[in-house]
C-alpha cells in the first residue's frame, strides 16, 4: 500500500472540482472539464449503485459507463441506476456531446470512442466474448483528454480495461480500482492492480470522493508550456531529481520538463499534496513514494504491432531488402531500446518468422533481437512472455494460434521458439554501451520524453550501432532531430530510416561517460576493420579535401544541404536568417544565387557529377560581385562519401574593374582600342545600373504580390463569412426540420407506448389466469382488488366481488386469524407464511406480501395459496415409514450402522453400542479413527482411511462382504474380531455413494489363537 501524507487541511466534508469554464468546451476542441471512464463487467450493477450514490449532484465531471452488456436485450441501465444517481442518467446515441454532471451509459452490442467530446458508437468487429469495450473506450479517452481523465475499475471477470488504463496513466490521468476485497468478481481490479497501474485501491463507495480529491489537490491541470515550467520552483524540482538519483541511480535531468512536471503533479494529487516543496519533504520521508515516483517516469504505452501500418511496412519492405542483401544467410541482429514489457520486440520476432517462412528461407538465417529497458520490473515480465487477454485487440487470431499458448488464468504466453530469439537486458540508454553490428534498431516512443539536447544525442549513437544499411524504426511521433545527414526516410513511411554510409567518428557525438566507444576486439575481422587515419575528424577531412583541390571559399553539405562545414569567409555569400536558427545552405543563400544553386546543387545530386554556373551576379549593399559556383559530390576520403562541396570562385568587384580616362592616358591606348574600353566600361556601368533596377523591380513586384494576396485573403474570408451565413440560414431549416421530425416521433413514441400498455394489460391478465397457483390482490383497506381463477376453488368469488372486504366472502380455510395477520403485514412490510387446512381436507402454504409499486410505494396486499396436499401426503407417508425402519433397525441382533462418504458415523443401533462400549451418542459424528479404534486386516495389517473396507466401498459403489477385521477396543486396546458386510447408497446413479449400510458381527480369532490377542502381539 502507498503511505499516506498529512493531509493539508482537515474538512467534514468532501470539496467539489470546479472546471475552469463548466460545460463548456475550451479552444481546439478540448474539454475543460474531467471525464471519468468507468469500466465494469459481472457483479458491476451493484458496485455502480454504490458509485453513483456517493457522487454529488454538482461534481463538475461527467461519467461515461462502459460495462459488458447482452448484446440481444434492450439496456434498461439507465433506468436502473438513475434511482440511485443524483444526476441525469441516460444511454448514449452515436454523437451524444459530453456534458458535465451527467451520466452515460454505453448501449448493449456497440463500441464507444470519444472524438473531441464527442462519443461515437461502432458496431463491433470482434465476435462476441473476444471484445474489449473498456480497453477501446479508455485508450480513446486517454487520447481524446489527455491529464484529464481518469479511468475506474469496478468488478467484473477477465482483465478488460488494464491496457486502457496503462493509456490513461501515460498522458498523466489518473487510475482507481476497487478494492477486490469489496467486489463480487476480482478478476479485472486483480489484473489492474497486479500490473501496478492502480493510483488508488479502495471500497468502491470511497472512489468518488477520491477522485474529487486528487482533482482539486492536483497543482496544475492546464495544458503545459515552457512560459508556466519556467515560473515553477527550480530548487524543489532540482531536489526532486537529485533525490530520484539517490534512490533509484537514474538521473531524469535530461527528461523533459514538462513529463517530468506532469507526472510529479500526478502523484502530488494522489496524495492531496498541493505545493511542490510540501511533497519534497513528503518524497525525503517516505522512500515507497520514490520508487512509486520512478514507476510513474517510467510508464509507457506498448502493444503488440502498436501502429500497424508502420509494421506492415517494416515487414513488407525493410526486412525483405535486408534479408535479400544476405543470400547466404547468417545472423540478423536487431535491438528494442525501451522495450518496456516487450511487446515490440515480440512483435519484431514473429514478423521475422512470417517473413523467412515466406521466403522459405528460415534454416538459412539466425534471428537474434536484443531487448533492452531501465525497468527491471517490466523486464521481468517481457522475459516471461506472459500476456493478459486483452491482446486479442492487437494481435490477429492467425498469430495467436501460431506464437501463443493459452494459459490456465485465460492470459497468453509466448512460445518458447519465439521467446529464444531475444535476450532481455536491463540497461540504461543513456550511459550504457550499445549495441552494435546491428542490421533493425527499434526505439519507439522514447526520445518524444527527452530534451532536445539529449535527442541529438541518440540518433548519432543509432547510426553508430547500425551496420551499413541498417534500419532505424521510431515512433510515430519522432524524427532524425536534426541528424539528416545519418538517414534517409524509406519511401513511402515516416517512421521507417535508412542508414546512410557516414562514418561518423566517435568525435562527432557524445557518449555517456562510462562508454568509451572502442571495440574489445571479440567482433568478427570484417565489422572490425577500419581505414588507417579513421580517428581523424571530419574537420580534418574536410580541410584535407578542399586544400587538395581548392583555395577559394568552400562549404560541405549533407545530401539535403545541411551545413557541415565552412572553410573561409562565406558572408558575401551566406548569411543567418532572423528567428530559430536553421543550418541549411538554402535558407542561407543570399538573393541572386538562390536560383543558381538550387539548379547546380538538383543536377549534382541527380547526376553525382560535378556541376558549375559561372558568372552569377550578387549584390550586397551597393557592392556587385561576380562568383562562379561549383557543386561536386564527395566520393573520397570514405569518411565523407555521400556529402556535397560547394566551392565559390569570386571574380572581384564589378566597379573596380571600370578604366577610368586617367588610366586609358597612362596606358597610351590608341584612340579605337580606348573608344573601345570606353564602350566596355559603359556597357559595364549600364549592366550593373540595369541589374540594380531589376532587383529593385524584383522588390516591388514581391511587394504587390503581397498586397494582391493580402487582398485575396480579405476576398476569401468575406466569401468564407457569407458562406457561412449561408450554412447557419441552412442549419436554421435543418433545425426546423428535426424539430418537427422529433415532434411526429414523440407522437409515434406516445403511442406506442399506450399499445404497449394495452399489450401488457392483456399479458397480466392472462399469466394470471394461467397460472394455478391461487392469488388475491388487496388495496390499503384491505379490499379486494383482483384475484386470478384459481382462488374460485377456495372461497366463492366472483367478479362483482371487487372492492368487497374479503372477510365478507365465504371459503373453506381454517384461518380465522388471517384478517389480523394481513393487517400486521401491511403495517410493519414484513411477509407471513404459514400451512393451513381446508374444511375439505387440502393443505395451502399461505404467503402475505406488501404490494410495492415501481415507486417503492406500498399499495396493498398479495396473498398467495400454493396447494400443499401432495406434499403433506408424503411428508405422513415418510414419517411412518421412518418409523417403521427404526424400529426394525433397533430389533436387529447384529451390530448396524451408517457412515457418509467422509467415514462420518450418523446413526447406529443398540448392538453396536453394546459392541462398541459406546453409547449413540458418542459415536455419531465421528470416524473411526475420531473413536480411537484401530483396525487391523486378517494378516495382522493396520487399515489406512485409504485402505479400509468402508472406503472401498464407499469409492467404487459396490458391496463388500464377508470381511474380516480385528478391532482394539478404546476401553481396553485388544483385539476383537468381526466379520463386516457393506452396502453403498446410490442416488440418482452416482457411484461415489453419500452413504453406505454396515452390517457386522462379532466372530472368533480367525487364527486360532485366542479371542483377545494384544495390540502389540499382532504387531
Amino acid at each position: 500500500m502507498e503511505p499516506e501524507p498529512k493531509p493539508r487541511e482537515e474538512s467534514g466534508e468532501t470539496k467539489e472540482y470546479q472546471p475552469p469554464e463548466p460545460e463548456k468546451l475550451a479552444q481546439g476542441g478540448e474539454i475543460s472539464f474531467p471525464i471519468i471512464g468507468i469500466g465494469a463487467s459481472a457483479g458491476g450493477l451493484e458496485a455502480l449503485e454504490f458509485f453513483l450514490k456517493n457522487v454529488p449532484p454538482l461534481s463538475g465531471m461527467a461519467f461515461i459507463i462502459v460495462q459488458h452488456l447482452d448484446p440481444t436485450h434492450k439496456g434498461i441501465m439507465a433506468e436502473l441506476l438513475q434511482r440511485t444517481a443524483a444526476m441525469p442518467v441516460s444511454q448514449i446515441t452515436d454523437g451524444t456531446v459530453v456534458k458535465s454532471n451527467n451520466v452515460y451509459i454505453i448501449p448493449p452490442n456497440k463500441e464507444l470512442t470519444l472524438f473531441h467530446g464527442v462519443l461515437r458508437l461502432f458496431d463491433p468487429v470482434k465476435p462476441r466474448g473476444l471484445r474489449l469495450p473498456i480497453d477501446f473506450f479508455f485508450r480513446s479517452l486517454a487520447d481524446d483528454l489527455g491529464e484529464l481523465s481518469i479511468g475506474v475499475i469496478l468488478s467484473g471477470m477477465g482483465s478488460d480495461g488494464m491496457l486502457g488504463l496503462r493509456a490513461i496513466k501515460e498522458v498523466g490521468g489518473g487510475a482507481f480500482v476497487q478494492d477486490p476485497l469489496t467486489s463480487k468478481f476480482d478478476g479485472m481490479p486483480r489484473s489492474a492492480i497486479n500490473a501496478g497501474l492502480a493510483d488508488v485501491v479502495a471500497p468502491v463507495e470511497q472512489l468518488p470522493g477520491k477522485i474529487i480529491d486528487f482533482f482539486h489537490h492536483r497543482p496544475h491541470l492546464g495544458r503545459y508550456s515552457e512560459i508556466v515550467l519556467e515560473n515553477k520552483t527550480q530548487s524543489a524540482f532540482e531536489k526532486i531529481m537529485l533525490i530520484l538519483r539517490h534512490q533509484t541511480g537514474n538521473d531524469f535531468s535530461l527528461y523533459k520538463k514538462s513529463t517530468m512536471y506532469r507526472r510529479i503533479e500526478r502523484r502530488m494529487g494522489i496524495h492531496n499534496i498541493e505545493r511542490i516543496n510540501d511533497y519534497v519533504r513528503f518524497l525525503q520521508d517516505n522512500t515507497t513514494e520514490s520508487d512509486l515516483l520512478f514507476n510513474e517516469l517510467l510508464i509507457g504505452v506498448t502493444s503488440f504491432f502498436r501502429d500497424p501500418s508502420s509494421w506492415e511496412k517494416l515487414k513488407s519492405d525493410a526486412i525483405p531488402l535486408l534479408l535479400a542483401s544476405r543470400p547466404e544467410g547468417g545472423l540478423v541482429r536487431a535491438w528494442s531500446a525501451g522495450c518496456s514489457t516487450g511487446e515490440e520486440a515480440y512483435s519484431l520476432a514473429m514478423v521475422f518468422m512470417e517473413e523467412l517462412e515466406k521466403l522459405k528461407l528460415k534454416q538459412n538465417y539466425t534471428i537474434q533481437i536484443f531487448a533492452t529497458d531501465i525497468d527491471k520490473h517490466a523486464i521481468d515480465i517481457a522475459r516471461e512472455g506472459s500476456y493478459p487477454q486483452n491482446i486479442v485487440a492487437d494481435v490477429s487470431e492467425e498469430r495467436l494460434l501460431r506464437f501463443f499458448s493459452k494459459s490456465p488464468d485465460g492470459g497468453y504466453r509466448v512460445n518458447k521458439n519465439i521467446r529464444e530469439k531475444i535476450v532481455f537486458a536491463h540497461q540504461n540508454l543513456i550511459k550504457d554501451p550499445p549495441f552494435t553490428m546491428l542490421d533493425i534498431l527499434i526505439c519507439r516512443n522514447l526520445m518524444i520524453y527527452l530534451e532536445p539536447e539529449l535527442q541529438k544525442r541518440l540518433v548519432p549513437l543509432f547510426h553508430y550501432s547500425l551496420n551499413p544499411k541498417g534500419y532505424l524504426f521510431l515512433g510515430s511521433a519522432e524524427n532524425m532531430f536534426g541528424n539528416t545527414e545519418l538517414f534517409t526516410q524509406t519511401e513511402g513511411s515516416s517512421h521507417i530510416f535508412k542508414r546512410l554510409p557516414n562514418n561518423i567518428t566517435n568525435k562527432f557525438f557524445d557518449f555517456a561517460e562510462t562508454f568509451t566507444g572502442s571495440f574489445s576486439g571479440s567482433y568478427p575481422k570484417k565489422y572490425t576493420e577500419t581505414p588507417k587515419d579513421s580517428h581523424e575528424s571530419i574537420s580534418h577531412f574536410a580541410d584535407r579535401l578542399i586544400l587538395t583541390n581548392y583555395a577559394p571559399t568552400s562549404v560541405l553539405t549533407s545530401r539535403q544541404g545541411d551545413i557541415v562545414y565552412i572553410n573561409g569567409r562565406t558572408g558575401n555569400y551566406l548569411e543567418p536568417i532572423s528567428g530559430k536558427a536553421n543550418w541549411n545552405i538554402f535558407a542561407m543563400v543570399r538573393e541572386g544565387l538562390k536560383y543558381p544553386l538550387s539548379h547546380t546543387f538538383e543536377n549534382a545530386v541527380r547526376t553525382q557529377k560535378k556541376a558549375t554556373v559561372k558568372d552569377v551576379v550578387i549584390t550586397d549593399n551597393g557592392k556587385s560581385l561576380m562568383v562562379d559556383l561549383t557543386v561536386e559530390p564527395v566520393i573520397k576520403p570514405d569518411q565523407l562519401a555521400g556529402m556535397f562541396l560547394l566551392v565559390f570562385t569570386e571574380k572581384r568587384e564589378l566597379r573596380k574593374r571600370t578604366v577610368t580616362a586617367k588610366q586609358l592616358a597612362e596606358q597610351k591606348l590608341s584612340p579605337d582600342k580606348a573608344k573601345l574600353v570606353e564602350e566596355i566600361n559603359s556597357l559595364r556601368s549600364e549592366l550593373i545600373a540595369t541589374h540594380e533596377d531589376m532587383l529593385t523591380s524584383q522588390e516591388e513586384l514581391k511587394s504587390m504580390n503581397e498586397e494582391l494576396l493580402s487582398s485575396n485573403e480579405e476576398l476569401q474570408s468575406t466569401n468564407e463569412e457569407l458562406q457561412s451565413t449561408n450554412e447557419e440560414l441552412s442549419t436554421a431549416k435543418e433545425e426546423m426540420q428535426s424539430l418537427n421530425e422529433e415532434l411526429l416521433t414523440v407522437n409515434q413514441e406516445l403511442q406506442g407506448k399506450l399499445d404497449e400498455l394495452g399489450r401488457t394489460s392483456d399479458d397480466m391478465k392472462n399469466l394470471l389466469n394461467s397460472t394455478e397457483i391461487a392469488t388475491l390482490f388487496l388495496d390499503k383497506q384491505l379490499n379486494i382488488r383482483s384475484f386470478t381463477k384459481a382462488m374460485t376453488g377456495i372461497s366463492k368469488l366472483i367478479a362483482l366481488d371487487k372492492g368487497r372486504s374479503f372477510t365478507d366472502i365465504a371459503s373453506t380455510l381454517n384461518y380465522p386469524e388471517l384478517l389480523e395477520d394481513a393487517r400486521v403485514v401491511y403495517e410493519t412490510l414484513v411477509f407471513k407464511e404459514k400451512q393451513i387446512s381446508t374444511t375439505d381436507g387440502r393443505w395451502f402454504l399461505v404467503r402475505i406480501m406488501p404490494y410495492c409499486t415501481q415507486e417503492n410505494h406500498i399499495n396493498g396486499l398479495v396473498i398467495t395459496f400454493i396447494d400443499i396436499s401432495v406434499r403433506k401426503k408424503l411428508e405422513l407417508q415418510l414419517f411412518d415409514i421412518e418409523h417403521r425402519f427404526l424400529v426394525v433397525f433397533k430389533q436387529i441382533s447384529k451390530g448396524c450402522l451408517f457412515m457418509n462418504r467422509e467415514r462420518i458415523i450418523s446413526m447406529v443401533n443398540p448392538a453396536a453400542e453394546h459392541f462398541f462400549y459406546l453409547t449413540q451418542q458418542e459415536m455419531t459424528g465421528k470416524s473411526f479413527k475420531e473413536l480411537n479404534l484401530i483396525m487391523v486386516s486378517e494378516d495382522g495389517v493396520e487399515f489406512t482411511e485409504e485402505t479400509d473396507p468402508f472406503t472401498r466401498s464407499l469409492r467404487s459403489g459396490k458391496e463388500v462382504k464377508g470381511v474380516i477385521i480385528g478391532c482394539a477396543y478404546p476401553h481396553d486396546k485388544r483385539y476383537h474380531w468381526i466379520m463386516v458386510n457393506t452396502v453403498p447408497q446410490h442416488y440418482q446413479g452416482d457411484m461415489n455413494s453419500d452413504l453406505l449400510y454396515v452390517e457386522f458381527e462379532e466372530i472368533s480369532d480367525p487364527r486360532k489363537k485366542g479371542n483377545n490377542q494384544s495390540v502389540n502381539e499382532m504387531k
